[in-house]
């Protein structure tokens, strides 16, 4: 059995459900992303046969956003839900607004004209009344905070989303839309969309921390697998057709690895994946998937997949989650050697906690 700390539920297909930071809805540890494949790289029926895949396995949670791919990542979750006749009352479906599909002084940011028209827009491409979550896909230093809170608040009591949250925000922006939500009697954002993985723990495990303890809130996790790198395929240099070889966007990811940093970080992998295929007898992308889950602020992890195979693939984390040992657990953070700090402690922050009277 998993660790006592790390409270889990599971449904007729065996996946683990939490709840979703300090909401009452529960989401599937492993949810599934569009970022890049759904409406990028992938279209038309092997969509469709990904979606169907992962709902099969137990995965009821879709994450897209307006951005992604300009529209085309909802235009084809929401043509392939449709398809299939999956009844809408057993999906989870998240998405999120800033950047708009298209240019304009109004077609993007945190505005309320934008988070209004571009839900609309959100909801037009994915052919559905309302979507379960969306998210602020980053923080919008241009709009008052108040004017945020009080738009993703119209958009809950339309009935266009029932819970709202946040995507790369800081702590003490986040802390503000709270501040700011429980002295108006408004909604406050319930979750946080970051990047969480072995190499990158610092916002998600630390700077988060006062957060977790004081509004509940849970993490939607992305990039689990650090693009490819926990995979192993690239211990020994970037192979063609991969992600980094092959997408401008990550030239200086693929830069980076070449540096002693990135050198180091390989070398760390390795390491890794002797130890999940010598002691937990699986790969090093289930044991890094696997690592995130077991941390109990981690609501769901957010998988990418370009094929059927791909998910079915990732899901064998779900039989190593029990493995994770505090034995295991101690030889992981031995071989990363970056666990951040503990965060100062108080009995509730106070309200200079971020720089603020």
């Amino acid at each position: 059995m998993p660790p006592a700390e790390v409270k889990i539920e599971y449904d007729t297909k065996g996946m683990p459900f939490r709840r979703l930071g300090s909401s009452g809805l529960r989401v599937p540890v492993f949810s599934l992303g569009g970022w890049l494949t759904l409406g990028g790289t992938v279209v038309g029926d092997p969509v469709k046969d990904i979606i169907k895949t992962a709902f099969d396995n137990g995965i009821n949670m879709f994450d897209t956003a307006e951005e992604y791919s300009k529209g085309k990542s909802e235009e084809e979750m929401g043509r392939v839900i449709k398809e299939l006749g999956f009844r809408r009352s057993d999906l989870v479906i998240t998405t999120k607004i800033f950047w708009g599909v298209r240019p304009g002084p109004n077609a993007g940011g945190l505005s309320r004209k934008h988070i209004i028209e571009g839900t609309l827009e959100s909801l037009q491409r994915l052919q559905l009344d309302y979507v379960d979550v969306i998210f602020a896909h980053r923080p919008d230093p241009n709009v008052p905070m108040e004017e945020v809170v009080r738009a993703f608040n119209y958009v809950i009591e339309k009935g266009w989303a029932f819970y709202w949250g946040t995507s790369e925000w800081s702590a003490r922006d986040i802390e503000e839309a709270h501040h700011i939500a429980s002295k108006l009697h408004l909604i406050a954002p319930v979750a946080e969309q970051c990047q969480h993985h072995m190499f990158h723990r610092e916002r998600p495990e630390k700077e988060y921390s006062p957060l977790y303890k004081h509004y509940n809130m849970g993490t939607t996790v992305y990039s689990g697998l650090a693009m490819g790198l926990l995979t192993g395929k690239y211990n020994d240099g970037i192979p063609e057709g991969s992600r980094l070889a092959t997408i401008p966007q990550f030239s200086n990811t693929a830069k980076n690895l070449q540096s002693e940093e990135g050198l180091a970080k390989i070398g760390k992998v390795r390491k890794l994946t002797e130890l999940a295929e010598k002691e937990l007898q699986c790969s090093v992308a289930a044991l890094a998937l696997a690592w995130l889950v077991r941390n109990p602020n981690t609501s769901t992890v957010i998988l990418g997949a370009s094929s059927p195979q791909q998910v079915v693939d990732n899901l064998k984390a779900l039989e190593v989650i029990p493995k994770l040992t505090p034995e295991i657990m101690e030889k992981i953070e031995k071989i990363l050697d970056n666990k951040p700090e503990p965060f100062p402690t108080h009995s509730r922050p106070p309200l200079d906690f971020f720089g603020r009277l």
